[in-house]
C-alpha cells in the first residue's frame, strides 16, 4: 500500500470532521436514539442497541473506504469506538469496534479487529473513572482546553481528567498510526513521516470525538430545560390550587360557625361533610380527574351551602351522561359555584338558584356552565367574552382562568355573561380528554 500524500491526509482530516458532524446530527434526529442516549440508567440490551445505532452508519463508512479509492474520511471507526466506550462502557465499545472492523477484515486488514477491541477496552475502562459531566463537556477546542489547563495549574496544580482524556485519545491515535505505518496491508490508519502532519493526525482524533459530544450535549441541555419548564408549570398549578383550598375552607368554617349555637345538629352534619371534603383535599390529588369525581366533590360543597342557606338556595343540574367520563382539571367546578353563591346569591335577600350544565358541543369540546339568577356583576366591572384573558375578576375565577391557561393554552375558553340584577353565567369550553 502506497503512503498517503500530505495533501490527501489534510483533506481527509477536514472531511472527517464533516462526517462526524453529519452522522451525529442525523442520529440526533431519531427519537429512539435520543431516548436511549438521554436515559439515566440503561440495561445491557439498551446499551447494545445504542452502540449498534452509533456503529452501523460508520460500519458502512469503513466499507466505503475499502471500496472507494482515496475516500479515506468515511472511516472514523477508531474515533467512534472511543466515543462508544466513553458513553456506554467497555463491553459496548468492544462490540461496536468488532462490528466496524468486519469490512476491513474482509479486505485482509487482520489487525483491525484486535486494535478496535483494545481501543474499546481502554476507552471504556477510562470512561468509568470519569464523571458524566467530564465526558459531556469534553471540548474539541483543544487549544482552549490546554490554555485553561495551563492557567489553572499555574495557580494550583491539579489533575485534569479532560486533559488526560485528550492525551489518551491522541496517544492511542499515535500508536495506531505507527501500526498503520509498519503494517499497511494488515491495518489502515493515516500516518505521515512529516512530524507536523503526524501531530495534526493525532490532534484531530479528539476533535472528531468531541464533535458528537457537543451536538448530543445540546439534546441533554434541551431536555433539562423542558424538565425545568414542566416542573415550573407543576409548581404553578400546585400554588394556584393551594390558593383555592384555603379560600374554600375559610368560607365553610364561617358557615359552620354561624350554626354552632342556633342549630348544633346541622353544624355537626356540616362538620362531617367538611371532614369528607378535607380528606379528599389532603390526599395526593391528580391534576386531572373524571368530571363525575369533580361533580361529586362539588355536591359535597353544595350540601354544606344548602344547609347554610336553607330554602334560599336551590340547585338544578342538567348534566349530560356522556360528559361524566371526561377528565377535567381538579378543583375546577367548586370555585365557580362558590363564586356564584357568594357574589351572586348571597347579596340577594330572597336567594336564588344555581344551575350546573354540561354537554359535548358540536365541535367535540366539553362545555360546562355555572349559572345563577343572582344580582349579576355591577356595571363597569370587566367581564368580557371570547376567552380566558378578560374573563372574571374574583379570586376563584382568576385561579380557574390561570389554571386553564396553563393546562390548555388557547385551546380553552372561559366566558362570562352577566346581566345586572338578573344573574351571571360562566361558560367553560375545553378539549375533551380521557373519554
Amino acid at each position: 500500500m502506497k503512503p498517503v500524500s500530505t495533501s490527501l491526509i489534510l483533506i481527509t482530516l477536514l472531511v472527517e470532521l464533516g462526517v462526524a458532524a453529519a452522522v451525529s446530527s442525523s442520529l440526533a434526529r431519531s427519537r429512539r436514539f435520543r431516548e436511549l442516549l438521554l436515559k439515566q440508567r440503561r440495561t445491557l440490551g439498551e446499551r447494545l442497541k445504542l452502540a449498534v445505532m452509533m456503529g452501523l452508519p460508520l460500519l458502512l463508512g469503513v466499507g466505503i473506504r475499502v471500496r472507494v479509492p482515496n475516500f479515506l474520511a468515511a472511516d472514523i471507526s477508531f474515533e467512534a469506538t472511543i466515543l462508544v466506550g466513553l458513553l456506554l462502557g467497555p463491553f459496548a465499545a468492544m462490540a461496536a469496534g468488532a462490528a466496524m472492523a468486519l469490512p476491513a477484515l474482509l479486505h485482509g486488514e487482520l489487525w483491525s479487529l484486535p486494535v478496535n477491541l483494545a481501543v474499546g477496552l481502554v476507552a471504556g475502562t477510562f470512561g468509568r473513572f470519569l464523571e458524566e459531566q467530564d465526558v459531556w463537556s469534553f471540548s474539541p477546542l483543544i487549544d482552549l482546553s490546554i490554555y485553561r489547563w495551563v492557567r489553572r495549574n499555574l495557580r494550583k496544580p491539579q489533575l485534569d481528567r479532560q486533559i488526560l482524556l485528550l492525551m489518551l485519545i491522541s496517544g492511542m491515535q499515535f500508536l495506531t498510526s505507527q501500526l498503520g505505518r509498519l503494517r499497511p496491508k494488515r491495518y489502515f490508519q493515516l500516518w505521515s513521516s512529516d512530524i507536523w502532519v503526524e501531530m495534526a493526525i493525532c490532534l484531530s482524533a479528539p476533535v472528531v470525538v468531541g464533535i458528537p459530544l457537543k451536538i448530543w450535549n445540546q439534546l441533554r441541555i434541551e431536555q433539562k430545560l423542558e424538565e425545568q419548564t414542566r416542573l415550573l408549570l407543576e409548581a404553578k398549578l400546585d400554588a394556584l390550587q393551594r390558593q383555592i383550598n384555603p379560600h374554600f375552607l375559610f368560607n365553610t368554617l364561617n358557615s359552620i360557625t354561624s350554626l354552632v349555637r342556633s342549630k348544633p345538629e346541622l353544624a355537626r352534619e356540616m362538620i362531617v361533610k367538611l371532614a369528607n371534603i378535607l380528606r379528599i383535599l389532603l390526599k395526593e390529588r391528580e391534576s386531572f380527574v373524571p368530571f363525575a369525581e369533580e361533580l361529586a366533590f362539588t355536591d359535597d360543597y353544595l350540601d354544606i351551602e344548602v344547609v347554610r342557606f336553607g330554602d334560599k338556595l336551590r340547585v338544578r343540574k342538567e348534566i349530560a351522561a356522556e360528559t361524566l367520563s371526561v377528565v377535567v382539571p381538579s378543583m375546577l367546578l367548586q370555585p365557580l359555584v362558590e363564586n356564584s353563591i357568594k357574589h351572586g346569591l348571597e347579596p340577594r335577600i330572597e336567594g336564588g338558584m344555581v344551575t350546573l350544565r354540561s354537554r359535548i358541543t358540536d365541535d367535540g369540546r366539553l362545555l360546562i356552565e355555572v349559572e345563577d339568577d343572582g344580582v349579576g356583576i355591577a356595571p363597569g366591572r370587566e367581564v368580557g367574552r371570547g376567552g380566558i384573558a378578560r374573563a372574571g375578576t374574583g379570586i376563584g375565577m382568576r385561579n380557574v382562568r390561570e389554571r386553564m391557561q396553563v393546562l390548555y393554552g388557547d385551546a380553552a375558553e372561559l366566558e362570562v355573561e352577566s346581566r345586572p340584577g338578573r344573574g351571571t353565567k360562566v361558560r367553560l369550553l375545553m378539549p375533551v380528554m380521557g373519554r
